[in-house]
């Protein structure tokens, strides 16, 4: 008798493997895909997904991973390098320039423009155990800036006023000099600064009163352009009590040492 031939059963393939078959391409096209790709554009990618400003005088250290600093100055000074050669700056001749451009990029990342990229100082907050309310100045407090016009420097010296409740905290001295620099450190306008560092101050010690009267030179109009290297400019901030107490404005203002 003839056999009976069985039918040949088909094993369709799990959907386990498929799927464990997909994840490893997509995560090498996602490597592929960031390979080459300059780190400011990576950061700004990420500011811009979180719909973030970022600004001159913006902090943007949040949206800065551990160890990219590093990697952006390389990325800077690769195209400040650029910028001395297009100054036809024989920077492979002169040994004064040689290094130039990796230095002007360390400078502007790590220094003179470090607030953008480091997170706000530590404020130890005390309580206001012995509930001080009399008027407090700090200062004069160095300041050290750069015009977002032109990135020439801004040099000068800031006075802070306090009037705390009794229910304020208190900060220690050395944070409203810590705070103030790394409010400077970018670049800006005086006016703008000021009113940020005015409302950091309130949020933190959630004072009475706060003012702040600052003082600076600007190389923007003493280095270049009209070239007038006697004039200054001062303006100020007064919130809360100072603003109400003419009184109290006036005492702040005449305690002020502009020696």
């Amino acid at each position: 008798m003839p056999t009976k031939k069985t039918p040949t059963k088909t094993v369709a393939k799990t959907p386990a493997k498929k799927a464990s078959s997909v994840k490893p391409a997509k995560k090498v096209a996602a490597k592929k895909s960031d390979a080459g790709t300059p780190l400011s554009v990576v950061i700004r990618r990420r500011i811009e997904a979180q719909k973030a400003r970022f600004h001159a005088n913006d902090n943007i250290a949040k949206f800065i991973q551990p160890g990219e600093l590093e990697g952006l100055v390389d990325e800077v000074a690769e195209k400040m390098q650029a910028v001395l050669e297009s100054l036809v700056i024989d920077t492979e001749s002169d040994h004064n320039t040689k290094n130039t451009s990796q230095r002007v990029a360390k400078m502007f990342v790590k220094e003179v423009f470090n607030g953008r990229y480091v997170e706000q100082p530590t404020l130890t907050k005390f309580p206001n155990v012995s509930r001080l309310n009399e008027l407090m100045i700090i200062g004069p407090i160095t300041v050290r800036s750069a015009c977002s016009h032109h990135l020439c420097p801004i040099m000068g010296r800031i006075w802070i006023g306090v009037l705390p409740s009794k229910e304020s905290a208190l900060i220690g001295l050395s944070k409203y000099s810590r705070l103030t620099e790394w409010v400077m450190c970018r670049p800006q306008i005086q006016e703008e600064a000021v009113v940020e560092l005015a409302d950091m101050l309130e949020k933190k010690i959630k004072p009475i009163g706060v003012a702040i009267v600052m003082d600076a030179d600007h190389f923007c109009m003493q280095w270049r352009g009209v070239k007038d290297r006697d004039s200054k400019m001062v303006n100020s901030v007064m919130r809360g009590a100072f603003l109400k107490d003419s009184n109290l404005r006036r005492e702040f203002l005449s305690l002020l040492d502009k020696r």
